[in-house]
Protein backbone atom coordinates (compact mmCIF):
# COMPACT_ATOMS: atom_id res chain seq x y z
CA UNK A 1 0.00 0.00 0.00
CA UNK A 2 1.35 3.40 -1.04
CA UNK A 3 2.02 5.79 1.65
CA UNK A 4 2.75 8.74 -0.51
CA UNK A 5 0.97 12.32 -0.10
CA UNK A 6 -0.46 14.58 -1.87
CA UNK A 7 0.04 18.56 -1.70
CA UNK A 8 -2.79 18.52 -0.36
CA UNK A 9 -2.32 16.60 2.83
CA UNK A 10 0.38 18.85 3.16
CA UNK A 11 -2.04 22.14 3.16
CA UNK A 12 -3.73 23.54 6.65
CA UNK A 13 -6.59 24.66 4.03
CA UNK A 14 -9.45 22.35 4.15
CA UNK A 15 -11.95 24.60 1.62
CA UNK A 16 -12.37 27.88 -0.48
CA UNK A 17 -16.04 29.13 -0.10
CA UNK A 18 -17.74 32.24 0.28
CA UNK A 19 -14.70 34.13 -0.08
CA UNK A 20 -13.31 32.52 3.10
CA UNK A 21 -10.62 29.82 4.08
CA UNK A 22 -11.81 27.05 5.96
CA UNK A 23 -8.53 25.66 7.65
CA UNK A 24 -8.38 21.96 8.68
CA UNK A 25 -8.84 22.86 12.42
CA UNK A 26 -11.89 24.99 11.30
CA UNK A 27 -10.33 27.82 11.70
CA UNK A 28 -11.34 31.03 9.28
CA UNK A 29 -9.29 33.12 7.36
CA UNK A 30 -10.44 36.13 5.16
CA UNK A 31 -7.49 37.52 2.81
CA UNK A 32 -7.38 41.72 1.93
CA UNK A 33 -5.68 42.53 -1.14
CA UNK A 34 -4.17 46.49 -0.42
CA UNK A 35 -3.27 49.27 -2.22
CA UNK A 36 0.45 51.11 -1.99
CA UNK A 37 1.82 54.51 -1.86
CA UNK A 38 4.83 55.96 -2.93
CA UNK A 39 6.25 56.99 0.40
CA UNK A 40 9.43 58.19 -1.12
CA UNK A 41 7.82 60.70 -2.94
CA UNK A 42 5.72 62.14 0.20
CA UNK A 43 7.26 65.17 2.25
CA UNK A 44 8.21 64.64 5.95
CA UNK A 45 5.07 66.10 7.05
CA UNK A 46 3.06 63.48 5.03
CA UNK A 47 5.55 61.11 5.82
CA UNK A 48 5.26 61.39 9.81
CA UNK A 49 1.66 61.13 9.30
CA UNK A 50 1.43 58.06 7.57
CA UNK A 51 3.55 56.50 10.20
CA UNK A 52 1.61 57.91 12.81
CA UNK A 53 -1.74 57.09 11.21
CA UNK A 54 -0.51 53.08 10.69
CA UNK A 55 0.68 53.15 14.50
CA UNK A 56 -2.99 54.32 15.85
CA UNK A 57 -4.30 51.38 13.60
CA UNK A 58 -1.69 48.42 14.83
CA UNK A 59 -2.47 49.95 18.42
CA UNK A 60 -6.09 49.17 17.66
CA UNK A 61 -6.22 45.67 16.43
CA UNK A 62 -6.75 43.53 19.83
CA UNK A 63 -6.59 40.13 17.40
CA UNK A 64 -3.52 39.28 15.28
CA UNK A 65 -3.02 39.39 11.69
CA UNK A 66 -0.50 39.18 8.91
CA UNK A 67 0.78 41.36 6.43
CA UNK A 68 2.62 39.45 3.21
CA UNK A 69 4.44 41.42 0.21
CA UNK A 70 4.35 39.06 -2.88
CA UNK A 71 7.31 40.17 -5.33
CA UNK A 72 6.71 38.38 -8.74
CA UNK A 73 8.38 39.33 -12.57
CA UNK A 74 5.70 41.15 -14.59
CA UNK A 75 4.16 39.37 -16.88
CA UNK A 76 2.72 41.23 -19.84
CA UNK A 77 2.29 38.05 -22.42
CA UNK A 78 -1.19 38.64 -22.97
CA UNK A 79 -0.34 42.27 -23.54
CA UNK A 80 2.35 41.49 -25.87
CA UNK A 81 -0.03 38.97 -27.86
CA UNK A 82 -2.46 41.86 -28.24
CA UNK A 83 0.03 44.30 -29.91
CA UNK A 84 1.40 41.30 -31.83
CA UNK A 85 -2.64 41.12 -33.20
CA UNK A 86 -2.76 44.78 -33.57
CA UNK A 87 0.82 44.46 -35.73
CA UNK A 88 -0.78 42.09 -38.00
CA UNK A 89 -4.05 43.65 -39.01
CA UNK A 90 -2.21 46.90 -39.28
CA UNK A 91 -2.95 48.20 -43.21
CA UNK A 92 -0.33 51.42 -42.43
CA UNK A 93 3.40 50.13 -43.39
CA UNK A 94 4.87 52.95 -40.80
CA UNK A 95 1.95 52.35 -38.32
CA UNK A 96 3.13 48.60 -38.24
CA UNK A 97 6.89 49.24 -38.13
CA UNK A 98 5.91 51.34 -35.03
CA UNK A 99 3.83 48.81 -33.83
CA UNK A 100 6.73 46.04 -33.36
CA UNK A 101 8.72 48.38 -32.27
CA UNK A 102 7.28 48.70 -29.69
CA UNK A 103 6.46 45.05 -28.94
CA UNK A 104 10.20 44.41 -29.52
CA UNK A 105 11.19 47.55 -26.99
CA UNK A 106 8.49 45.46 -24.41
CA UNK A 107 9.60 41.80 -24.88
CA UNK A 108 13.48 43.30 -24.25
CA UNK A 109 12.30 46.01 -21.26
CA UNK A 110 11.33 42.54 -19.72
CA UNK A 111 14.25 39.88 -20.60
CA UNK A 112 16.67 42.12 -19.42
CA UNK A 113 15.43 43.41 -16.65
CA UNK A 114 13.77 42.50 -13.63
CA UNK A 115 10.25 44.42 -13.89
CA UNK A 116 8.77 43.46 -10.32
CA UNK A 117 4.78 43.48 -9.83
CA UNK A 118 4.31 43.74 -5.94
CA UNK A 119 0.56 42.58 -4.19
CA UNK A 120 0.30 43.28 -0.82
CA UNK A 121 -2.74 41.58 1.44
CA UNK A 122 -3.11 41.46 4.84
CA UNK A 123 -4.32 37.87 6.34
CA UNK A 124 -7.04 38.24 8.56
CA UNK A 125 -7.89 35.17 11.13
CA UNK A 126 -10.77 34.06 13.01
CA UNK A 127 -11.10 31.18 15.17
CA UNK A 128 -14.49 29.57 16.42
CA UNK A 129 -15.12 27.75 19.24
CA UNK A 130 -18.52 26.47 18.09
CA UNK A 131 -17.16 23.63 16.12
CA UNK A 132 -19.41 19.74 15.65
CA UNK A 133 -17.40 16.31 15.58
CA UNK A 134 -19.42 14.40 13.40
CA UNK A 135 -20.36 10.74 14.22
CA UNK A 136 -17.96 8.15 13.23
CA UNK A 137 -18.87 7.21 9.63
CA UNK A 138 -15.77 5.88 8.25
CA UNK A 139 -12.16 5.05 8.80
CA UNK A 140 -10.43 8.01 7.87
CA UNK A 141 -10.03 11.37 9.38
CA UNK A 142 -12.78 9.94 12.05
CA UNK A 143 -11.62 12.39 14.54
CA UNK A 144 -11.59 15.62 12.12
CA UNK A 145 -13.44 18.86 13.55
CA UNK A 146 -16.54 19.75 10.72
CA UNK A 147 -18.18 23.26 10.79
CA UNK A 148 -21.99 23.52 10.62
CA UNK A 149 -23.44 25.61 8.22
CA UNK A 150 -24.89 27.62 11.14
CA UNK A 151 -21.12 27.83 12.93
CA UNK A 152 -19.57 28.65 9.51
CA UNK A 153 -22.44 31.53 8.96
CA UNK A 154 -21.66 32.94 12.35
CA UNK A 155 -17.76 32.94 12.18
CA UNK A 156 -17.80 34.10 8.40
CA UNK A 157 -20.24 37.21 9.84
CA UNK A 158 -17.40 37.88 12.90
CA UNK A 159 -14.73 37.23 10.52
CA UNK A 160 -16.07 40.07 8.39
CA UNK A 161 -16.11 42.94 10.88
CA UNK A 162 -12.57 42.40 11.60
CA UNK A 163 -12.15 42.71 8.04
CA UNK A 164 -13.70 46.02 7.85
CA UNK A 165 -11.95 47.03 10.82
CA UNK A 166 -8.67 46.80 9.43
CA UNK A 167 -10.25 48.36 5.75
CA UNK A 168 -11.31 51.00 7.62
CA UNK A 169 -7.96 51.52 9.52
CA UNK A 170 -5.75 51.20 6.27
CA UNK A 171 -8.53 53.84 4.65
CA UNK A 172 -6.92 56.04 7.59
CA UNK A 173 -3.54 55.32 6.04
CA UNK A 174 -4.64 56.53 2.51
CA UNK A 175 -4.83 52.86 1.70
CA UNK A 176 -7.65 51.15 -0.43
CA UNK A 177 -8.14 47.38 0.38
CA UNK A 178 -10.52 44.72 -0.89
CA UNK A 179 -11.34 41.17 0.51
CA UNK A 180 -10.74 38.75 -2.08
CA UNK A 181 -13.25 36.06 -4.03
CA UNK A 182 -13.42 32.91 -3.92
CA UNK A 183 -11.91 32.60 -7.55
CA UNK A 184 -9.09 35.08 -6.44
CA UNK A 185 -8.36 33.19 -3.61
CA UNK A 186 -8.17 29.76 -5.43
CA UNK A 187 -6.11 31.79 -7.93
CA UNK A 188 -3.47 32.99 -5.61
CA UNK A 189 -2.78 29.94 -3.58
CA UNK A 190 -2.82 28.19 -7.28
CA UNK A 191 -0.33 30.47 -8.45
CA UNK A 192 1.91 29.78 -4.87
CA UNK A 193 2.52 26.53 -5.85
CA UNK A 194 2.72 26.60 -9.37
CA UNK A 195 5.06 29.43 -9.89
CA UNK A 196 6.34 28.76 -13.63
CA UNK A 197 2.93 28.50 -14.86
CA UNK A 198 1.81 31.85 -12.92
CA UNK A 199 4.77 33.47 -14.40
CA UNK A 200 3.60 32.61 -18.29
CA UNK A 201 0.16 34.23 -17.35
CA UNK A 202 -1.49 30.44 -17.46
CA UNK A 203 -4.54 30.25 -14.63
CA UNK A 204 -6.57 26.70 -14.49
CA UNK A 205 -10.18 26.94 -15.65
CA UNK A 206 -12.50 27.82 -12.72
CA UNK A 207 -16.07 26.70 -13.03
CA UNK A 208 -18.78 29.24 -13.35
CA UNK A 209 -20.68 29.21 -10.50
CA UNK A 210 -17.21 29.80 -8.85
CA UNK A 211 -16.90 32.97 -10.93
CA UNK A 212 -20.22 34.29 -10.02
Amino acid sequence: MSNKKSTQDFLEIDQIREGVLVLKNTNLRGVLMVSSINFALKSVEEQRSIIYQFQNFLNSLDFTCQIVCQSRRLNITGYLDKIKDLEEKQVNPLLKEQTADYRSFLENLIETQDVLLKKFFVIVPYSGTDIHIPKITSSKDNSSPQLTEESFQRHKSQLWQRMEFIALGLRGCNLQSIPLTTAELIELFWSLHHIKEAKTGYYPDLPQEIIN
